[in-house]
């Protein structure tokens, strides 16, 4: 265990930069001591000699003019004592860190613009140069910064050349760990059928990506700064065929595939449900072949129909056991919050918290489960300063989930698509929000009434997920057989009030917002229908 000595110098007072420096060492295993503010040079040296503590980080926020005098006295003694195989850090603002810069005495100057991820990273010994590549994969990106977050955003322009030019900004502002790279509709459904494409639909939605040239280009685009990592969305058609462009043209960081969604559930493609499951875990089971993380995105694809919060619980299991089925050795677990727009922050902590425990008793060695969290889209509102607003209030609550990943919503997105410059700013929105959770937040997962709702949720969750078993073959896990699964979503097990009308599904699905809580509700008694009678009325109709 290294041990580091801290003070601040000169008659500086200015000692909460120091102290949270402190802070971040002790989190990373360092052995900490405090000497004092304003400590003399001597004094300094004395204690040196009295604990010889492997690393000294000194601060001085004042005027800079006197600080030259103090680090010229400083160096004289170093070489005096032969204290020069101490790594010294300096802290300061950037006026008296370049003061700093003048003398042979520092391994490390902060200038005070630096982000907690920085020094982090320092501490953990994995600082980054220019001339040093970063983390390339997802995995060792996110373990070279946990517990600060990494942080991604989705980009895709109307055009190869604009979303080129925004990658090579964003890489080089530093701000942003992943890009995801939104393809447009055209791309997605018709990359290898392109005859089908109707040109006038060309850049809707994202990048009009038309070769694996274009995107090779986005590729060497984010080849600098710090090597942001790209992924992109799954095709919604032959979606083998575009994981396999992905991974060769851009190393796609990880795989977002949904398990029920992109068929004929949401019209984003022409595939019927239970094809369209099938084929989903044969993607899962492609990437967990080759060891690229996976995301399965079906929580808020229910959460965003308005199907009530036990069954997005219900769909984060369901998820995750068939990624883990399929072979997936690396599960992303996207949580999102705000949906829909109008739950109240303790209900949507109580709910994302019932999603972790279930995902997480998942895990064992071969199975292991990253946290994302992001805002939804819907919460956002088109005055762009309330936005702004938003976009930190949402951040900060997610946080209280230790996230390994944060997925910023750009404030702007719900006026419209965000530039290079809307994104860097959103990220420094939401890294100034981590700065300050950082320093010590309330720990908002062990309210009373968030614990309730959680037990409560897990307990309907399991309820939905035992129902989906009592209609499965014997001889089959009916919680990844694909006709069970498509089964669920015609009988009502699975449903949501957006869905009526489908074919597909059952469609009658009622939910309210009571009490900041979306439930199942019975618009004709005007009450909350417990989980329970939902699904054992169901089952009667089966015969179950």
């Amino acid at each position: 265990m290294k041990k580091i000595l801290a003070c601040t110098i000169g008659n500086c007072v200015h000692v909460a930069g120091t102290m949270n420096f402190l802070t971040l060492a002790e989190n990373e295993g360092y052995e900490t001591e405090f000497l004092g503010i304003g400590v003399s040079v001597d004094e300094l040296i004395k204690n040196i000699k009295e604990k010889n503590p492997d690393i000294v980080g000194l601060s001085y926020r004042l005027t800079p003019e006197p600080l030259a005098k103090i680090l010229e006295e400083l160096s004289s003694k170093i070489k005096k004592e032969n204290l020069g195989n101490i790594t010294w850090m300096f802290g300061g603002t950037e006026p008296t860190a370049k003061v700093a810069e003048e003398f042979n005495i520092f391994n490390k100057i902060f200038y005070g613009y630096e982000d907690i991820d920085e020094v982090i990273a320092y501490l953990k010994g994995k600082e980054y140069k220019d001339s040093e590549e970063y983390p390339r994969d997802l995995i060792s990106r996110i373990k070279s910064k946990y517990p600060y977050p990494i942080l991604r955003h989705h980009l895709g322009l109307p055009t190869i050349e604009a979303t080129v030019e925004s990658i090579k900004k964003i890489a080089e502002s530093k701000v942003l760990d992943v890009i995801s790279i939104a393809p447009d509709q055209n791309a997605q459904e018709y990359f290898f059928e392109q005859d089908k494409m109707d040109k006038r639909l060309d850049g809707a939605g994202g990048v009009p990506l038309r070769s694996e040239e274009d995107f090779v280009k986005l590729y060497e685009a984010a080849q600098r700064g710090n090597y942001p990592l790209l992924r992109s969305y799954s095709g919604t058609q032959n979606i083998i065929k575009f994981a396999d462009v992905l991974k060769r043209t851009i190393n796609n960081a990880w795989c977002a595939v949904p398990l029920f969604w992109y068929s004929e559930l949401d019209k984003r493609g022409p595939r019927k449900l239970k094809d369209a499951i099938a084929e989903n875990q044969e993607v899962m089971k492609w990437h967990g072949e080759r060891n690229i993380p996976v995301e399965v995105n079906d929580p808020h694809h229910w959460s965003l129909r308005d199907a009530h919060d036990a069954i997005g619980v219900a769909a984060a299991y369901l998820a995750a056991y068939n990624a883990k089925a399929m072979g997936v050795k690396d599960y992303v677990a996207q949580y999102m919050f705000n949906v829909p727009a109008f739950i109240s922050p303790e209900m949507d902590l109580a709910k994302m918290l019932a999603k972790i425990e279930l995902v997480e008793s998942l895990q064992d060695d071969n199975f292991r489960v990253y946290r994302q969290a992001r805002a939804g889209l819907a919460s956002f509102p088109a005055d762009l300063s309330q936005a702004k607003g938003q976009l930190a209030a949402s951040a900060y609550l997610a946080l209280a989930i230790k996230p390994h990943i944060y997925h910023v919503v750009g404030y702007c997105e719900a006026h419209h698509a965000a530039s290079h410059e809307e994104i860097i700013e959103s990220c420094k929105i939401v890294r100034g929000v981590i700065k300050n959770e950082f320093l010590g937040a309330v720990d908002m997962t062990k309210d009373k009434n968030v614990l309730e709702r959680k037990e409560q949720l897990i307990k309907e969750a399991n309820i939905i997920i035992d129902a989906i078993k009592a209609i499965g073959p014997k001889d089959k896990d009916p919680l990844t057989d694909p006709e069970t699964l498509a089964k669920a979503v015609k009988v009502g097990i699975l449903d949501a009030p957006h869905l009526k009308g489908n074919p597909a599904c059952s469609g009658k699905l009622n939910t309210r917002v009571i009490s900041g809580a979306l439930y199942a509700y019975d618009n004709e008694n005007k009450r909350i229908i417990p989980e329970e009678e939902r699904i054992n009325n169901i089952l009667k109709t089966l015969n179950i």
